[in-house]
């Protein structure tokens, strides 16, 4: 059977292999006195609120499990236009927000309607994966420029500019980011963006995290910019909504008919249970509960990350959003007489039964010296894990 082009130049993604190894390893390990540790998956340990379980129920009990509009439920569009309004005072018209199957159909929408063959989108390094591999579908190229703590691991306008060519057709960044949990700071997304729009390209920003910012100095959504930004966000992270595949795109007004046209044929639309359940997650009692939930990541990250620097994984920026730590594991590596960060995973899964991520997913600079911890699990889970990374550095 011939295997497309396409599907040949898209890279396996490395966290699933090891998070099957690591659940491989979690099942021989079952009723032990030492299970495993999940740090590897971005997922949050909260499950919807009970308001948002509820209104699930009640549109499956209605019957109210057709199809919707492809933009999604008219009445969704505008509880999302509220949110911007009253979250970030900055005014999106629910025309202009589209509802999507995921930020991953967002993605790949937004790709699809302006990315053509040959065209080159600038990205950070390191940067999520997935991302990268949307833009290839579209047949573009996935430009991945270096960055270090310097720049809190983020494009700066100068580096865009330097990297410009002819066939640059724009920008795709994230903030808060995945895997290092930095923002880009709002007057650099402005210059990047104002470069950009004078060379007439695009600039798309994945803001899944952007609920989950705990540093008002970069808490602000790229849409107050201008209208010409495009934005991914997603129920799954502040929503804690992650199997229910919802998410959004904010596109200009001239890109909604088109970002329709391919929705309509390629998704029809997004699960219509989910999107009667989302609704809920703007009622008051919701989004009490959820700043809770944001509150409770702050405390886990602000308790976790100091342990990590003290047994020699520092985090040499601390993330002002998200749930992760982009550790530098090359002293531990040291220690432990390890090549890399894939070998200091596998090490400490099999020694100490803590799943981490490597970072060879996310980059192609150094991708050998950090780990990416995810740090939306317990306090208890945590400090489990603290213990165990620590008594191995100590041991060896």
């Amino acid at each position: 059977m011939r295997i497309s082009q396409r599907a040949s130049r898209i890279a396996p993604f490395y966290v699933m292999e090891m998070a099957k190894a690591a659940s491989a390893l979690a099942q021989q390990a079952r009723g032990s006195d030492k299970p495993m540790v999940f740090l590897n998956i971005g997922e949050p340990d909260f499950t919807a609120p009970e308001l948002v379980q509820q209104a699930a129920v009640k549109a499956i009990h209605d019957g109210r499990t057709q199809y919707t509009q492809a933009l999604g439920l008219d009445r969704l569009r505008e509880r999302i236009s509220g949110w911007y309004t009253t979250r970030f005072g900055v005014n999106v018209p629910a025309r202009r927000i589209v509802v999507t199957a995921g930020a991953s159909a967002a993605l790949q929408l937004a790709c699809l309607a302006l990315i053509e063959a040959g065209d080159d989108i600038l990205m950070p390094d390191p940067c999520y994966p997935c991302n990268r591999q949307f833009v290839q579908a579209a047949d573009g190229r996935a430009v991945l420029l270096p960055t270090d703590a310097t720049q809190r691991f983020q494009l700066s306008a100068a580096q865009v500019a330097a990297h410009w060519q002819a066939q640059t057709r724009g920008v795709l960044l994230a903030s808060p980011s995945n895997p290092t949990g930095t923002s880009i700071a709002y007057e650099e997304l402005k210059r990047i963006h104002q470069f950009v729009s004078d060379k007439g390209g695009i600039t798309m920003v994945d803001e899944i995290y952007l609920g989950l910012s705990y540093d008002p100095a970069f808490g602000q959504t790229a849409l107050a910019i201008d209208d010409n930004i495009i934005s991914i966000n997603s129920f799954s992270k502040y929503f804690n909504m992650t199997g229910w595949r919802l998410g959004w795109l904010v596109v200009p007004d001239a890109l909604v008919p088109v970002i329709e046209r391919l929705a309509q044929n390629l998704f029809i639309c997004a699960n219509s249970v989910a999107q009667y359940a989302a609704l809920a997650c703007f009622e008051p009692e919701s989004l009490d509960i959820y700043e809770q939930r944001r509150a409770a990541f702050k405390q886990r990250r602000d308790h976790f990350i100091p342990q990590l620097k003290a047994m020699g994984l520092p985090v040499p920026v601390t993330p002002d959003g998200a749930f992760y730590a982009w550790a530098d594991c090359r002293s531990a590596c040291d220690k432990l007489g390890l090549a890399d960060s894939w070998a200091f995973a596998e090490h400490v899964m099999q020694h100490a039964h803590v799943a981490l991520t490597p970072g060879r997913d996310f980059g192609e600079h150094s991708p050998g010296d950090f780990v990416r911890l995810s740090t939306a699990s317990s306090l208890s889970d945590l400090d489990t894990a603290a213990d165990r990374l620590r008594q191995l550095l100590e041991a060896a």
